[in-house]
Formats: structure tokens, C-alpha cells, sequence
């Protein structure tokens, strides 16, 4: 099955479906990765805060697959936003990841209370992408207000904006915003799993009557047709499991097609609900993470 790819904003191809590794343990992400690249995803995301960078870098080593075959992407954390600090960050990643050059590098999260601190962290990936040592950069988490005082500061714009979006949580004002400015909408939590334990969500995506009866008409299941009607509408989706038998079933979603009337019936279901942080309360104070050398 060939997944098919998106093309960045400066020229690079990266698959449109991603595994992620998001609360996956590290002595975990290890199986779960190179269960997925055995089933066939060729992009993996994970993140400095996440502490699991070296179970990816194991597991993509341990593959067999070439270095050029599989997309990797990780993210800077706010402890290490500056200009100098971004750069060093880059090199404790890329050491746990066990690479020479990252694919694409992004800031977590837009810290709107040290914003300088973002800038300068932004202009030293700027720095490591004209030194080739990572081929695509971007952000993650960033508003529409944050996007409108950032852009006129940095150079580069970025390859990709990751955000939350799933049925219950669309953003449609801020993936019309990436779309005028070139920047990819990358969709974590991109089947609701945000939702699924969250108080005052009355029921999870999985649950959806409209989801379900869409599913039930395909075939598939409800995680397939969220992520298919991300794919679908432009979006990078990154899914996570680390049940064997999920991560296949997230992967098989390229021999199906969503209608106009079922893509439209799943937009309906927005709530602008959000599950995750509000990006502005991520702060030093409140969300401080050293990330470890090794």
C-alpha cells in the first residue's frame, strides 16, 4: 500500500499518515515503532518532552529501512527556547534519535508570555535548516493570534502548524489561516482521543452515531473513517496505539473513499470544544520540563 505524501511548503515530501508516540512510555515506544514501520508508516513524530526520542531512534535503526525512508519529527520544548538553547536542543534530539539531520523540527508550543524567547528559539531553527541539518521546520499549537504576531518576525514560514483537530474540534478559522500562508495543518489527537475520557464530553468520537453510520457503510471503523476524512480534506494525521492490531487498522485507510455528503456530515459535528491545554496557559511557570542530555 502506498500512502500517499504531502508537499511542504519549501519543496519536501513528507507521508500524509504519521505514527505518534504521545504519552507512549519509553520502554514501550521501542515495540510500538518498529511495529509500525513493519506494517508499513514511513513518518514518525514524537517530541523532546516526551522522553521517548531514543525508543523511536532504536527502533528506526533496528528496522533495516534506510535513513531516507522514514520521516522523522520531533519538537523543541519551552525549557529550551533562545537562539542558543533551540540549537543545543537540536543536538540532544538528534543524539537520542540517533540521526545526523532531523526531517522536520518544530516548537511545541507558542509560549505567549516569553514570545522573544519563541522568536529567537524560531530563528535558530531557521539557522539549522540553511546548515542542512534539518530539511523542514514549523510549530505546534500555535493560535491564529499568535500566527498573526509571529509571521512578520521570521523569515521561513512554516512547513506545518500542529494542532488538535478531530470531528469535535475542528479550528476551521485557523486551518483557513494555514492555508493562506502555506503552512500544512497537522492533526494530533486526529480520531478525538481527547475526547474520550474527558469530562463534559457527553460521548468519545469512536461513539458517534454519524461516524459510526458512515463507518458501518464502508466498512470500517470509526478511527478509520476520522482518519480518512482528515487525509481526505489536506491534513497530515498522526494516530497513536500501541496495540498491534490498531496500529494495522490506522494504517489501512487508502482503499476507501469519503463522499462530499460524508466529509460534510462529519464537519457538522464541530463543537469547538477543545480537549487539550489552551495553548496561552502553557507557561515556564506552570509547564516547566527539563529535557536530559541523554
Amino acid at each position: 500500500m502506498t500512502v500517499p505524501a504531502f508537499t511542504l511548503n519549501n519543496g519536501v515530501t513528507m507521508p500524509a499518515l504519521g505514527f505518534g508516540v504521545f504519552q507512549t512510555p519509553p520502554d514501550e515506544t521501542r515495540a510500538a515503532v518498529a511495529e509500525a514501520l513493519r506494517v508499513g508508516y514511513r513518518h514518525i513524530d514524537t517530541a523532546a518532552s516526551y522522553g521517548n526520542e531514543r525508543g523511536v531512534g532504536a527502533a528506526i535503526k533496528a528496522s533495516g529501512l534506510a535513513r531516507s525512508d522514514v520521516f522523522v519529527e520531533t519538537k523543541i520544548w519551552i525549557n529550551d527556547y533562545g537562539y542558543d538553547e533551540t540549537l543545543h536542543s537540536f543536538t540532544k534530539s538528534a543524539g537520542k534519535l540517533g540521526v545526523e539531520q532531523i526531517d522536520l523540527l518544530i516548537l511545541h508550543q507558542p509560549l505567549p508570555s516569553a514570545f522573544d524567547k519563541t522568536l529567537a528559539a524560531y530563528r535558530a531553527l531557521e539557522t539549522l535548516l540553511a546548515d542542512g541539518k534539518v530539511r523542514a521546520i514549523g510549530v505546534s499549537n500555535f493560535m491564529p493570534q499568535h500566527l498573526e504576531r509571529f509571521l512578520p518576525e521570521i523569515k521561513i514560514v512554516p512547513a506545518v502548524n500542529q494542532i488538535e483537530v478531530h470531528p469535535y474540534f475542528q479550528q476551521p478559522e485557523l486551518q483557513a489561516l494555514h492555508a493562506r500562508h502555506g503552512i500544512l495543518t497537522q492533526a494530533w489527537a486526529p480520531i478525538g482521543g481527547i475526547t474520550f475520557y474527558r469530562p463534559g464530553f457527553s460521548r468519545s468520537t469512536l461513539e458517534d452515531p454519524v461516524i459510526l453510520g458512515i463507518a458501518k457503510a464502508h466498512g470500517k471503523s470509526a478511527a478509520q473513517v476520522m482518519l480518512r476524512w482528515g487525509v481526505q480534506e489536506g491534513r497530515s494525521v498522526i494516530p497513536k496505539s500501541v496495540r498491534p492490531a490498531r496500529i494495522a487498522q490506522n494504517y489501512d485507510i487508502f482503499d476507501f473513499e469519503l463522499t462530499p455528503e460524508q466529509l460534510a456530515a462529519i464537519d457538522a459535528l464541530n463543537t469547538d470544544e477543545r480537549g487539550g491545554p489552551v495553548p496561552d496557559n502553557i507557561t515556564l511557570e506552570t509547564f516547566s520540563r527539563e529535557i536530559p542530555e541523554a
